[in-house]
C-alpha cells in the first residue's frame, strides 16, 4: 500500500560562511612586532606565516609560493577575493600584504 504525498521535499539552504581580512593591508602599524618584522626580515616572518598555517617553512621560496598560500589562507578562512587581487596585492606591496597574513593568523589564534 502506498501512501499519498502530502508535502515536497525543500531544497537545502546552503548558504557559505562569509568573513573578511581582521586588518587592512595598509594596517601595518596595528602590530609594531610583525611590521618590524615584515620591513627588515620579510623572508622570516613569510616562513612564519607559512609554518603557522601549516605548510613548509620552505613554500614563500618557490615560485608562486606566497600566492598560493595567500590564495588557500583566503580559502580556509571563507575570505572573498580573487587570486588576481591576490597577485596584485603581493605585487605592489608584498610586505604590507605578508604583515596582513600574519596579523589574519594571530587574529585568528592559528
Amino acid at each position: 500500500m502506498s501512501y499519498p504525498v502530502t508535502s515536497q521535499p525543500q531544497a537545502m539552504q546552503n548558504y557559505a560562511c562569509t568573513s573578511q581580512w581582521h586588518s587592512e593591508i595598509t594596517d601595518c602599524c596595528e602590530d609594531m612586532g610583525i611590521c618590524l618584522c615584515g620591513a627588515f626580515l620579510p623572508c622570516v616572518l613569510a616562513c612564519r606565516v607559512a609554518q603557522e598555517f601549516g605548510e613548509c617553512c620552505c613554500v614563500p621560496f618557490v615560485g608562486g609560493g606566497m600566492l598560493a598560500l595567500r590564495t588557500a589562507m583566503r580559502e580556509r578562512f571563507h575570505i572573498p577575493g580573487s587570486i588576481c587581487n591576490d597577485c596584485l596585492s603581493l605585487t605592489i606591496c608584498g610586505p604590507c600584504t605578508l604583515c596582513q597574513m600574519a596579523r589574519e593568523l594571530k587574529a585568528r589564534n592559528c
